[in-house]
This record gives C-alpha cells, sequence and structure tokens, in this order.
C-alpha cells in the first residue's frame, strides 16, 4: 500500500537496568555498520557499531528497550528486540532474510509471530478459496472447514496464551495488538468483509503510546484499509469509502494523542502519494485544524503547505494581496479590481491538468453575460517566454500575472501553493467564497453568475 512495510521491530521508553550484550554473527560484515530505532516506518540513526571478524558485539546500556536494526553498508539488516536480556543472533548468509535467534526468549517470541502470522494468512487464504466454491455438500468441504478451525486454534493458542506469559512486556502488548482477526470461513466473502470492517481493529490498544516505537500502528492502518479497497469502482467513489475507514481509524485512536498524531500523519502521507486530495482535505479539515494536531515538521514541504493553506484559507477568511506584474511589466493590485468576484488560478505552462483545463475557463469567461467574475491568473512559470506562449496558445484574456519566481514567489507563498492548479473564489471584500477544485466547479460558480 502506502510504503514498504517495515516488519520485526520496536522501540520501548524505559531504561536497561543491565548491561545488556548484544552479539550479532554475520558471514563477511562490513567493518561497521549504523544503528536505528524505528517509529512506525521512520528509522533514526542512533550510532555506528564496529565488527570483529564475522561478529558484531555491542553493549545496549542506557539505550531504551525496544526494537532496533542493524544495517550494513550493503542495505542488509538485522532486526532485534533490547528488552534487558542478552541478545545472540545469526544469518547464515549475507543477505539472507532468516535470521536465527541463539539467545533471548522476547526475540524468539516476536520472530516466531512473524513466521506465523505469514503462513497463517496464506493458507486461510487459501482455505476460504476453496470453502467459497466448493459444494457444501461434499467431505471435502468438511475436511476443507475443519483445517481451517485448526489453524485458527493454533494461531490463537499462540498469540492468547503462549506470547502472553508475561502479559506486561512489550512482545506480549505488541501481539496483542498485532493478532489478525479471526472470522468464520463458512460466511460469504462479503459477510467476512463487512466483519473485518467492524472487527478488526478490536485487539489493537490504541491507547499504548509505546506502541509508536513499532511498525503496529502503521501495519494496522495498511490491513484495515484493504477492507475498504475495490478497484472497480471510479476514483471518487473509492474516495468515499477510503474517508469510512480514515473515520474509524482516526475516531479510534483519539484515546491517545500521540498514537492519534502518527496515524493522522501516516495516512496523509499515504494518500498524498496515491494522489487522492478529497481524502487529504477531509483528515485536513475535520481532524487536523479541528483538533489542532501539530504535525511533524518531518513531513514533505508540500503536505505542510495544504496543511496550512487549509488552516488559513477557510471560507469567509481574507486572503493576501496580490500585487504582481503582467506580461507588458505593468503592476497590478487585484485588490483594486472592479468586480463582484474574482476567480485566483495559480498555474504553470507545464503543468498538463492546467492546460487540459484553461479552454473550458477561458470559455465560461468569455461566455458571461454580464462581467461579474474576473479571472486572476497566477503563474509560478519561471520563464517568460513559456508563460507568455501558454497565455497566447490558449487565448487567456483575462489578468494574468507573475513574478517569474517559480514556487518561491511571494503569491505562491503567501497562498501556500503546493500544487498546479490551485484556485479560490474571493468577493470585492477580498473574502474566500469557495475553494474549486475542478473545472465542473468552476462551471457552477460562472452559471451562479450568469442568472
Amino acid at each position: 500500500m502506502f510504503l514498504k512495510k517495515i516488519a520485526g521491530i520496536f522501540f520501548l521508553f524505559g531504561f536497561v537496568l543491565s548491561a545488556q550484550q548484544i552479539k550479532i554473527i554475520i558471514p563477511s560484515p562490513d567493518l561497521t555498520a549504523e544503528l536505528f530505532r524505528i517509529k512506525g516506518e521512520t528509522a533514526i540513526v542512533i550510532d555506528t557499531v564496529s565488527a570483529t571478524g564475522k561478529e558484531f558485539r555491542f553493549s545496549m546500556k542506557g539505550r531504551p528497550r525496544g526494537f532496533y536494526r542493524l544495517q550494513l553498508g550493503d542495505k542488509s539488516f538485522v532486526n532485534f528486540i533490547n528488552d534487558g536480556e542478552d541478545v545472540e543472533l545469526k544469518r547464515d548468509k549475507n543477505n539472507s532474510p532468516n535470521t536465527v535467534v541463539i539467545k533471548s526468549e522476547s526475540n524468539k517470541l516476536y520472530y516466531k509471530f512473524v513466521e506465523l502470522n505469514k503462513a497463517y494468512k496464506k493458507k486461510t487464504e487459501l482455505l476460504n478459496v476453496i470453502l467459497r466454491y466448493y459444494p457444501k455438500g461434499d467431505g471435502y468441504y468438511s475436511t476443507t472447514l475443519n483445517r481451517l478451525k485448526q489453524l485458527q486454534a493454533e494461531y490463537l493458542s499462540f498469540v492468547n496464551i503462549i506470547s502472553q506469559k508475561d502479559t506486561s512486556s512489550f512482545v506480549a502488548r505488541y501481539i496483542r495488538s498485532a493478532k489478525l482477526p479471526i472470522v468464520d470461513g463458512t460466511l460469504p466473502i462479503e459477510k467476512q468483509i463487512e466483519y473485518f470492517k467492524h472487527h478488526a481493529l478490536d485487539n489493537v490498544d490504541f491507547n499504548d503510546e509505546e506502541l509508536i516505537y513499532s511498525d503496529l500502528f502503521t501495519s494496522k492502518v495498511i490491513e484495515y484499509l484493504t477492507y475498504y479497497k475495490n478497484p472497480n469502482l471510479p476514483k471518487q467513489l473509492l474516495e468515499q469509502e477510503f474517508q469510512k475507514a480514515v473515520d474509524t481509524l482516526l475516531y479510534k485512536s483519539r484515546t491517545n494523542r500521540l498514537v492519534y498524531q502518527q496515524i493522522t500523519e501516516y495516512l496523509i502521507k499515504g494518500f498524498t502519494e496515491f494522489g487522492f486530495d478529497a481524502i487529504i482535505n477531509y483528515i485536513v479539515d475535520n481532524y487536523v485544524i479541528k483538533d489542532g494536531l501539530e504535525i511533524n515538521a518531518e513531513l514533505k514541504s508540500s503536505i505542510r503547505k495544504r496543511i496550512n493553506q487549509a488552516k488559513h484559507f477557510k471560507i469567509g477568511n481574507k486572503v493576501p494581496n496580490i500585487i504582481l506584474p503582467d506580461t507588458s511589466g505593468k503592476i497590478i493590485d487585484i485588490s483594486k479590481i472592479d468586480t463582484d468576484k474574482i476567480l485566483i488560478l495559480f498555474y504553470a505552462s507545464w503543468c498538463p491538468h492546467c492546460k487540459k483545463n484553461l479552454p473550458a475557463l477561458v470559455n465560461l469567461y468569455n461566455n458571461q453575460k454580464k462581467k461579474k467574475i474576473e479571472v486572476v491568473a497566477v503563474s509560478i512559470d519561471t520563464e517568460k517566454k513559456d508563460w507568455v506562449k501558454v497565455i497566447r496558445e490558449y487565448k487567456m484574456n483575462f489578468i494574468n500575472l507573475s513574478d517569474l519566481k517559480g514556487w518561491d514567489g511571494k503569491a505562491a507563498i503567501d497562498y501556500y501553493i503546493y500544487a498546479t492548479p490551485t484556485m479560490f473564489l474571493i468577493d470585492n471584500r477580498m473574502r474566500v467564497l469557495s475553494k474549486p477544485l475542478t473545472i465542473d466547479d468552476v462551471k457552477k460558480i460562472f452559471e451562479q453568475g450568469n442568472s
């Protein structure tokens, strides 16, 4: 889904009381490796570790408990839990995904859980396919159903009993929250999905903020969103489905501010990657702004701009004035434009989506019965020839402005422009009336102006 999943890494607050010794055996390792701790899908370098022969040996004295990663120069890595025990791990060969735990009960539990989850998912998916299509009256159907129930019982035995001998340990709490939901295999697929939508998050402890320092919450977000994914739906309807999932995830995570913030940031980053603008705007308006979340500075600049734009350009808010030169060099002050409304368009000559909609915008502008709406097109180009060319090509006979400073231009900065096209409809007192997203939204604005 959003980003590559990170498995096998925890980080838990609380300091180790003993000088915990770590020993990781890797054939022909690099002389040095980097030590990371993980927070969701973020890896943070905290130290450099040297190797002796085929072994990395180091102490975790003073390090917080939790999952760490030792990463070699070739980007291969080994994960381990720092929980107060001595740890000894071995990897048979470089780049091998298999890590053998020689010493450390917590690491043994975790690696067992990872392998069990993989096997359980694969086997139950195959068995469910058989149960879905095989005749119920046939003896093989009963055999398949019994095998599914056996797998479920074995899985629950591990996650509910074996892994919970020390219920207060970090790995036990992680497994309790990370375990997969169990569903009745005889239910039709549609009812199974509905069950997952209502119960897949039942075991997740959203109040356990120490689980932030693992892949728990990001993995659960990915898992939960898959129940709403339907590739047959058009984008608009798919966004509506994902919005339901977002509401559930954020409502449940509100119980802890830090967990809530991590999940919110992860959703914003993920939906940004896939271009689901409507969902991002929904999250920003209904959660980030409403609950005053301070979004991490590590988020991409475009995301921070999007959030600031949503905060400062609400309906009714006064917008910054725009004073820029037109193509002839004449300075235009838009606050002095005598019209009922102004549609401000931020665009660029290199933006294909902008150019696709320009003919329709020019047509709407020219066909006003009475000119009640002025269009101010602010280009974020950096070359005048590119700017002038697109104006001539599309016969843009409204007001065209630019300081040719691109994203660093004053108007682009003042309006927190993070993408093109971006539009604002304002009144003659420079207040936001609406923020149209599509050319259909613009069409409705001009139709209302002509009525």
